[in-house]
């Protein structure tokens, strides 16, 4: 042990001390949460914004010129995994050599010392970052336990329900914590899963083990952040639990201090930052001190199963595989393959030109910030598509972390902008017609081919195109009462069936789509008063809507030609009133083809 723990006085950690010292240890109260009370500025012209925009895209560029990024020469996944980590050990040895930017970092308790008699060493409280590699929070743990000569563990805490999330949610994040438990016993870093809520289960790991400093991530939806205020409360004083924000590149406490308005008003405080915060990653390594994983027992996987109480009639998807492996594969074949058509084509869903991260990124499972780094290596190649990619990559994302980190009302009306809320309420009263129940939305029983087709997508397959999510939305508030009951039957459906249902994207997506946050006031019309709208003539110039009707719809009819009675037997696996009005969908959709 290091011998700056041979007394029984308390000692200071050297790093946090240091970041008491700085203006970064403070602990400076959050801003309270809602829309910020400054008055939204006018629209600027789309000129103005293009202006803006083409200065972020200087600041990237010099940020990865900065970076040294180069077309990489690999040709397969292996490659891509091996080219990855040589990125890593090229950049430093470990983290304790690593210049780590201490803004990524804040003390959430009182206490930035830890005491003598601490042979649990340092844990990481694992929760939206589900990954070992290219990961902040465990790094800066891992950083710790090296300065002290400490041991060093993972822990993650499972709780049997969470809000809307199904088994093949569940299903996903369980893989990649398998992948996980894997690597850290790889690394000689034990992962233990605690069965229960994190209130509970890490003060009392902390306590048994003697454990003097936990590490946590970051998450701005009030359920995680409750756990982490509920945590702070029940550890021991003498015990400072520190967060780390690993999942945006920019932390959203550094990228702004309020609610942003708009893309526009938050673009260039990011874009500053990149050539600081979008660095390369130093390697997790194995770790050197404590008694490794020898006397750990392996994850019982099964007892972990049987305590969830999730729905489980929404089981998992064959195209999404979890775990960062599988998402290293999902990236290296949108980098060889699909970028080069990301720019042009991103807003067909018939094109195959989207990276389909957004399950990953969700869980946790790859770095935004690992996507954006190789992206940019094909900046050369793709300049547009490059660019394009890391507005929605980094902008877009960290906008909608601090939409719902800076407005607790993230997933209501109450939420909006005054100007938006004012409209919804003077057309509350107008005429919907259809006017659909939950019932027949989730079974795709509309009068609207498209929409059902990308209903039908969502629930078989667990995603749905992003420019198909807006018009979904948007014919929700079309269809519904009122535009409470249309943001709460978008929300439920989403994050029920979708993959990366319950993430601030979603949120904010809906929010745009039926409150027009994020947006501007346009034409007032029936129903969505200022909203922006859409309609199906729209969505049909802009791609094929047969070609993608048609086979969603021939997915969900079985014709079995019976020769001797000359007729067609329908079948189908939803329920008895269902094949009709799919059977005229798909018709409609064939008559206009």
């Amino acid at each position: 042990m290091n011998g700056m723990f041979k007394t029984s006085k308390r000692v200071a950690i050297p790093s946090l001390r240091w970041l008491h010292q700085q203006i970064i240890m403070k602990r400076t109260k959050t801003a309270k949460a809602g829309p910020a009370k400054k008055t939204a500025k006018k629209e600027k012209p789309k000129s103005e914004e293009s202006d803006q925009e083409s200065s972020g895209s200087s600041q990237l560029e010099a940020s990865s010129s900065k970076s040294v990024l180069s077309k990489p020469e690999y040709k397969n996944l292996e490659q891509f995994l091996t080219h990855c980590q040589d990125q890593r050990t090229s950049t430093a040895a470990n983290i304790k050599e690593f210049n780590f930017l201490k803004k990524r970092v804040r003390v959430l308790s009182k206490n930035g010392d830890v005491g003598d008699s601490c042979e649990g060493g340092v844990i990481y409280w694992m929760s939206r970052d589900g990954r070992v590699q290219d990961n902040w929070a465990l790094l800066f743990a891992q950083r710790l336990a090296l300065k002290l000569e400490l041991p060093l563990a993972v822990v993650f805490c499972l709780v049997p329900k969470f809000l809307n999330a199904t088994i093949r949610h569940y299903k996903f994040m369980m893989g990649g914590l398998q992948e996980v438990e894997q690597q850290c016993r790889e690394l000689d870093i034990p992962f233990h899963l605690l069965l229960g809520p994190a209130v509970d289960r890490i003060p009392e790991f902390v306590k048994s083990r003697k454990v003097g400093a936990v590490i946590c991530d970051f998450a701005p939806l009030r359920v995680p952040r409750k756990w982490v205020d509920d945590v702070v409360k029940a550890l021991p004083k003498t015990v400072p639990l520190v967060q780390v924000d690993a999942h945006n590149v920019v932390p959203v406490w550094v990228a702004s201090d309020k609610q942003e308005y708009a893309a526009r008003t938050i673009r260039n405080k990011i874009n500053s930052k990149l050539s600081e915060y979008l660095t390369e990653f130093p390697p997790v390594v194995k770790h050197p001190h404590g008694t490794g994983c020898r006397k750990v027992d392996p994850v019982d996987w099964t007892a972990a199963y049987e305590m969830l109480e999730c729905d489980k009639s929404v089981d998992e998807v064959d195209w999404a595989k979890p775990g960062y492996k599988a998402a290293c594969k999902q990236l290296y074949e949108f980098c060889s393959r699909r970028l080069r058509q990301f720019n042009d084509k991103r807003n067909d869903p018939l094109a195959d030109a989207i990276s389909g991260l957004s399950p990953w990124l969700h869980f946790g499972q790859i770095s935004a910030q690992r996507c954006a780094l190789e992206v940019q290596r094909f900046r050369g190649q793709h300049k547009a598509s490059a660019e394009a990619f890391c507005e929605e990559a980094i902008v877009r994302r960290e906008l909608a972390d601090n939409f719902c980190y800076y407005n607790e009302h993230y997933d209501s009306l109450k939420g909006l902008s005054s100007w938006a809320y004012q409209t919804l309420d003077a057309h509350r009263k107008d005429k919907r017609d259809p006017c659909y129940s939950l019932e027949e939305m989730e079974k795709a029983l509309t009068y609207d081919d498209l929409w059902n087709s990308a209903q039908l997508q969502l629930v078989r397959e667990g995603k749905m195109h992003g420019f198909l999510r807006m018009y979904w939305a948007k014919k929700i508030l079309e269809w519904t009462e009122t535009p409470e009951q249309a943001l709460e039957y978008a929300i439920l459906l989403n994050d029920k069936y979708s993959l990366d249902g319950r993430d601030p994207n979603g949120y904010v997506g809906c929010m745009w789509s039926i409150g027009g946050v994020h947006d501007m006031g346009w034409k007032e019309r029936s129903i969505f008063g200022k909203i922006r709208y859409m309609n199906y003539q729209g969505c049909r110039r802009k791609f094929d809507v047969n070609a993608f009707v048609i086979p969603l719809t021939i997915q969900h009819i079985d014709f079995s030609f019976h020769t001797t009675k000359m007729d067609a037997k329908i079948s189908c696996d939803r329920p008895p009133e269902a094949p009709e009005r799919i059977l005229l969908s798909f018709l409609r959709s064939f008559l206009r083809s």
